[in-house]
């Protein structure tokens, strides 16, 4: 496996570890700073995290660590943390059968998290 730096994420704040991407999957791990929160946005083929230390938050309720959340193709939420986290995430892989070929965009990066 090549070696991969922690890169920005979408919004300042959000620090991601790009692990695996394969069609419509990608897996990161995103760590969030202290307060920080991200808009509300939906996930187009689903959402899996495992939260790995800290706790993470949504309008729904705190994570925290080990906490595994599973979003289904089109929640949405609207994500913060308070304390600061860091999370695996899996995006993209839970679209059902008769969903329609994920279109090729940066929104759907794994540096937006959850439902």
């Amino acid at each position: 496996t090549p070696h991969v730096d922690w890169q920005p994420g979408l919004v300042e704040g959000l620090t991601v570890l790009p692990l695996h991407t394969f069609g419509t999957e990608q897996v990161a791990l995103v760590r969030w700073a202290p307060g920080n929160q991200f808009q509300r946005h939906t996930h187009y083929g689903g959402e899996e995290i495992l939260v790995l230390e800290g706790t993470f938050e949504d309008e729904d309720g705190q994570y925290p660590a080990g906490t595994w959340l599973r979003n289904p193709h089109g929640s949405s939420h609207r994500p913060f943390s308070r304390e600061g986290c860091l999370i695996y995430v899996k995006v993209g892989h839970l679209l059902p059968e008769t969903a329609p070929p994920l279109p090729n965009t940066v929104s759907e990066n794994p540096a937006t998290p959850a439902r």
